[in-house]
């Protein structure tokens, strides 16, 4: 359930444009953050909020690769899978962190924590190969910056 003060939030967000439409990824994004991903139960909240249907909604959150619509760890990991950071050693950084966390590209780790994820490009090819972590470019990485960013991602939950 949506907590009372982030739907008057969203309400008063809203309530200041020309047209609810035009919130919708601002809406997505807060339910988001709320629910730690859009559920279907928060597309109906954002529905209502907006006056647009599931499917409507269901179609901007699928096109955009930082709206997930599954459960994901509590740090998102985009690796960059652009030739650039492909030619930078990319590929054996991309094992690496699957061999360390446990897991394969799309999967996220037993405890939670972690969400493995490709994205085309991030735009940091000057920071080649680079990864986000919660939307937060990290880069040029090598094996050790790599494991250094993981243990301390780590040590914030435990």
């Amino acid at each position: 359930m949506l907590p009372e003060t982030l739907k008057t939030e969203l309400q008063e967000k809203i309530a200041r444009v020309a047209h609810p439409r035009e919130m919708a990824i601002d809406v997505i994004n807060a339910l988001q953050d709320h629910f730690g991903y859009f559920s279907d139960e928060a597309m109906a909240q954002a529905g209502d909020l907006l006056g647009m249907t599931p499917l409507e909604l269901d179609e901007l959150a699928t096109f955009y690769t930082f709206i997930y619509r599954e459960p994901v760890g509590r740090h998102v990991i985009h690796v960059c899978d652009s030739l650039i950071c492909w030619m930078e050693n990319g590929e054996n950084l991309v094992a690496h962190l699957c061999e360390r966390l446990g897991i394969r590209m799309g999967e996220t780790t037993a405890d939670g924590l972690f969400t493995l994820l490709p994205v085309c490009c991030i735009g940091y090819c000057d920071r080649a190969p680079a990864i986000l972590v919660d939307r937060k470019v990290h880069g040029p990485l090598t094996l050790a910056t790599l494991d250094q960013l993981i243990d301390t991602l780590k040590e914030k939950h435990s």
